[in-house]
């Protein structure tokens, strides 16, 4: 096994692990509030950069992130992150924490372009048509996850 497949493999692990223990010690409320953000970040800053366009993000890893994508994710972020806060009763500082998790969200988007790039592949895997393979659902959330159960273990939920 090599150097970078066993490291791809702890990543994974370590933000499958992540994910799980949210679960386990805060419940599906703040899950589920991390998902939501992450995805919601994915889908605002698809949009804000389609219907906005201007300067590239990171041209050479991502052609079609733009800097106003950013901007819509995080914003869309701290909207979608601020609805379930506060029907959940969670912390509202959340609500800031969702734009800090947009951009961590995009620099994990940006991690697996670079890693793509760098292997010479288009696609992680063609399981999910019209998508960069099926990482492309988890890039964002893997670094969210591994942040947030570390803000978790610390006690600061």
């Amino acid at each position: 096994m090599s150097f970078r497949l066993g490291m791809g493999i702890l990543y994974i692990g370590i933000a499958t692990i992540a994910i799980l223990f949210l679960r386990e010690e805060n419940g599906i409320a703040l899950t589920l509030w991390t998902l939501a953000v992450v995805w919601g970040t994915d889908i605002c800053a698809y949009f804000a950069g389609k219907l906005i366009g201007g300067p590239k993000l990171a041209p050479s890893y991502s052609p079609n992130k733009t800097w106003a994508g950013l901007v819509g994710g995080v914003g869309g972020a701290m909207l979608i992150g601020s609805i379930i806060a506060l029907y959940a009763g969670l912390p509202r500082w959340l609500i800031l924490l969702a734009g800090l998790f947009a951009i961590i969200a995009q620099l994990g988007d940006l991690y697996e372009s670079w890693l793509k790039r760098r292997a010479g592949v288009k696609d992680a895997s063609g399981i999910f048509p019209g998508h960069g393979g099926a990482l492309d659902r988890l890039d964002g959330l893997m670094p969210v996850a591994i942040v947030m159960a570390v803000i978790s273990a610390a006690g600061l939920l």
